[in-house]
């Protein structure tokens, strides 16, 4: 095997997904192509290389690199270019140059063990010499987290995110489990994960793989919105998985149950399998809704009558009959459900009952499950709303895995009533956590759209509470008069009824326009975004149109249109500081969506020149803008609603898409003015009468159609919904016919 010494000075050409390079070495007689595999781009690195020279038909001679090792430079020019890279955050070219004056070949062992001397360096004080000194060292254990992971086969991509979530304890967590990275680790699968633990000796039939296995089918399951599987399904899957027989499958399950790591229970004679967080939650969620639901309250009917009536007679307004009943079961019951589409009335009801409640001096809590949701209820009401992990203190550790909330059984919510809208988007985990922190004696309102898209996580929640029968639920079925006016809310409850919309009518603000393949599709939602729509409604495109694809990929999903929006909007400019992280492009100026809770992220609200506000968490589903790119530093600053300014170091950018199109699940909770649609092919599950009306409903002014009727059609007429499997409809209907309340 040959070995080769130099500095990597140039990248050819780099794939981001598994990290084949093409660089250019410089070594001290030439200059070297090489080709590899390398977890990161090294240029500006020192690095001992080992592998063989080829000869490429097309591309000449070329060292094609089979393991290597990165070097400290050791020539002053070496040193102070690689200060210069941009790894090391906080040193930029000028400040490269005056610390290699001042120290000279002894700069690293400065930085690594002295670094209250970097204070010697005019423009470096205490808290900037501190930064430099962490950053030099995250590199050097980086580098040798990097190696290990690669003599593992893991690819770039991935070695990155491993990195991220467990910093310098990944080689000790993936020694003692390597099952781990198929739970923790968003993209790794099981097989991966146990084509690591093969490396590292695991047998095929151990019982830590298929205990590993079971538990990680269980997760993903969860993922997908089942709170259990039923044995049959899961034993099949493991099978599949693992590559063994049913007999030792069923024979850990049932070992699996005595450890008390999953739950065994019967549902009309079929064995189901939960992990243990689900069924606790299932569990306490039923527990929780009966202990509040049969409270009694000492209120008579007469009373609750004149109580709704001097509210409507003080406030100018009345309320329909159904509404009436909404009202009055909300005042009568520990649990409310109002269930109903846009234009039936929910926030009259809302903003009903919080009045009846403040006049009788009971506190009131309002929340939501996203922060546009909550921002929604709170315009609509005047009144503060939180997001529900606001409202319940979300408290973090060193990971965000494991919710903790400070608002618990323990210490509950001050609240008579708490008032909860967008139901249909909880999912049974955050449910849990909800109730409890709700004390019996409490009064809680659950709002929300049935026939909307159910939650991503786990679970039926709201769908099968109203299933159940056992909690008191008024639906709204009634379009109010200044509803009845919007093409959009009528051809939502048409949709919802299985009739096609009603498209292009003078006046209308619901149009459909007809092309017949993807690439018309695409541009002329490129056209309407950019061109015809701001100039007819003399309006802002980033901030009031909003693209909603079923898909991701494809020619019209969502990558790709907002790779073309991107392109059109907000283009390249020597003016504007950009970021490439894999294959997105963030720019300043930028619409991006945070996809992940995060509730660590620092973010600021300027007030004066002598306060801020300050505070942390973003939010899976918050939309903002890029107003600053720090290339020195490796930060990024993101404006969001309210003049929240949230700073995102460079490695945390994975958190980030671009949101001039987004999916329809993500943008479940928002509003916009303008919504587009395209209507083309997409897989069955997609082209769902729940997905077309739940995004059809983000429209707060005008819905635009593009693509071909047929789609529209075969989404109206797929009223399939993806079961999922949970329990909790049966849990509540049984306790109800047991003690027949």
């Amino acid at each position: 095997m040959e070995e080769l010494k130099g500095i990597i000075f140039d990248t050819i050409y780099r794939n981001e997904e598994n990290g084949y390079t093409v660089a250019l070495l410089e070594t001290d007689t030439n200059v070297v192509t090489i080709t590899g595999n390398f977890p990161s781009d090294l240029t500006s690195e020192t690095v001992l290389i080992y592998g063989k020279t080829i000869k490429h038909q097309k591309y000449g001679e070329q060292f094609q690199v089979e393991a290597y090792s990165i070097l400290l430079p050791t020539e002053l020019n070496q040193i102070e270019n690689y200060l210069a890279s941009g790894l090391i955050k906080g040193i930029g070219e000028s400040i490269a140059k005056k610390i290699v004056e001042k120290f000279g070949e002894d700069t690293f062992k400065i930085i690594q063990k002295y670094p209250e001397r970097l204070t010697e360096v005019e423009g470096i004080g205490d808290i900037k010499s501190k930064a430099i000194s962490d950053s030099f060292i995250d590199q050097l254990d980086i580098k040798e987290i990097m190696m290990y992971l690669q003599n593992h086969n893991i690819s770039p991509t991935y070695a990155v995110k491993i990195y991220k979530y467990y910093g310098n304890d990944t080689i000790k967590i993936i020694n003692e489990n390597p099952y781990r990275l198929s739970e923790d680790i968003f993209g790794i699968g099981f097989k991966l994960a146990d084509k690591i633990a093969s490396s590292m000796g695991v047998e095929k039939q151990s019982v830590f793989r298929i205990h590993s296995g079971i538990k990680y089918l269980l997760i993903e399951s969860a993922a997908k919105g089942h709170s259990y599987v039923p044995k049959k399904i899961l034993v099949n899957l493991a099978i599949n998985l693992l590559g063994t027989t049913s007999n030792l499958i069923e024979l850990q399950i049932r070992e699996m149950a005595l450890q008390d790591k999953i739950r065994i229970e019967n549902f009309n004679s079929n064995e189901c399998i939960y992990y243990i967080p689900y069924h606790n939650a299932e569990v306490n969620v039923c527990n929780k809704l009966v202990a509040l639901s049969t409270y009694e309250f000492e209120v008579c009917d007469k009373d609750i009558s004149l109580i709704v009536n001097d509210v409507q007679s003080k406030n100018n307004f009345e309320l329909s009959p159904t509404q009436n009943i909404a009202v009055k079961e909300a005042i009568k019951n520990g649990v409310t459900v109002i269930t109903g589409g846009p234009g039936t009335g929910k926030t009259t009801i809302i903003e009903t009952i919080i009045n009846v409640f403040e006049n009788l001096n009971n506190k009131v809590l309002l929340c939501a499950p996203t922060g546009r949701a909550a921002k929604r209820m709170s315009e609509s009401t005047q009144r503060e709303s939180k997001t529900i992990h606001r409202m319940l203190e979300y408290a973090y550790g060193e990971n965000d895995n494991n919710l903790s909330f400070n608002k618990n059984e323990e210490s509950p919510l001050n609240a008579n009533v708490i008032i909860v809208d967008e139901v249909s988007m909880i999912d049974i985990i955050l449910m849990n956590n909800l109730l409890k922190a709700i004390t019996t004696g409490s009064r809680l309102i659950l709002v929300g759209d049935i026939d909307q898209l159910p939650s991503v996580g786990a679970g039926n929640v709201l769908k099968d509470i109203i299933a159940s029968k056992a909690i008191t639920t008024i639906k709204l079925d009634k379009i109010f008069r200044q509803a009845e006016g919007s093409s959009i809310i009528e051809n939502a409850h048409r949709i919802n009824n299985g009739e096609m919309p009603i498209c292009n009518e003078k006046d209308s603000d619901f149009f459909f326009m007809r092309k017949t393949n993807n690439k018309e599709i695409a541009n002329l939602i490129v056209d309407l975004y950019t061109e015809r729509l701001p100039v007819k409604y003399k309006i802002d495109p980033i901030k009031d149109i909003q693209v909603l694809s079923p898909m991701k990929k494809g020619d019209v999903g969502v990558i790709e249109i907002n790779n073309l929006l991107q392109e059109v909007i907000n283009p390249p400019s020597k003016l504007k500081c950009q970021k490439s992280m894999g294959k997105i492009i963030f720019r300043v100026g930028d619409k991006v969506m945070q996809v992940k809770n995060n509730y660590q992220i620092p973010w600021t609200i300027k007030v004066d020149d002598s306060a801020d506000i300050e505070g942390e968490g973003i939010y899976n589903g918050d939309i903002g803008y890029i107003i600053f790119i720090d290339e020195n530093n490796q930060e990024l600053i993101v404006e969001y609603d309210d003049n929240k300014e949230a700073l995102y170091t460079f490695s945390q950018l994975d958190e980030l898409i671009l949101a001039y199109a987004a999916t329809v699940h993500k943008s479940q909770g928002s509003e916009f003015p303008i919504v587009i649609i395209p209507m083309t092919w997409a897989p069955e599950v997609l082209l769902s009468r729940n997905l077309l009306y739940t995004a059809i409903t983000r429209a707060k002014n005008l819905v635009v159609l593009v693509g071909q009727e047929k789609y529209v059609e075969k989404m109206v007429n797929n009223d399939k919904i993806d079961y999922r499997y949970s329990a909790l409809d049966i849990r509540l209907r049984n306790i109800k016919e047991f003690y027949n309340w």
